[in-house]
């Protein structure tokens, strides 16, 4: 059964696929961070939403996180571009088309963990 993108079902399903992929699991291990991330021009409007990344656990929610170290901003085709694997956030990034304000360190540092969201994120069934 499809989830619809950026909805509520769409984040715990992310959360738990996350959580219990080995690959992900190993990347995140001893990283720490808090991610806001927006989105402007969904179907559902603005959309705000966050992530939190513990020691390899992650959780993820809408609207925003208390002490974001980064904040990323993307419209909606450049955010459904990069959840289908069309785009890579690194080339969001390099061609304008995601915005990273605050630690820019900090989201280099989880370069390995965000390489492994597509394997884990595979087989979800996704409705744009």
């Amino acid at each position: 059964m499809a989830v619809k993108f950026m909805s509520d079902e769409w984040l715990k399903e992310v959360e738990t696929r996350l959580n219990a992929h080995e690959g992900f699991q190993t990347a995140a291990k001893g990283q720490s961070a808090k991610l806001q991330n927006e989105v402007a021009g969904t179907p559902l409007g603005d959309v705000r939403y966050w992530m939190q990344i513990d020691n390899g656990k992650v959780s993820l929610g809408k609207g925003d996180v208390e002490g974001a170290e980064a904040t990323l901003s993307q419209d909606y085709p450049t955010a459904v571009s990069m959840s289908k694997g069309e785009t890579t956030g690194q080339a969001a990034f390099m061609q304008g088309k995601l915005k990273v304000q605050g630690n820019l360190m900090k989201i280099m540092q989880l370069q390995g963990a965000f390489s492994q969201m597509g394997p884990a994120l595979q087989d979800l069934q996704v409705e744009y």
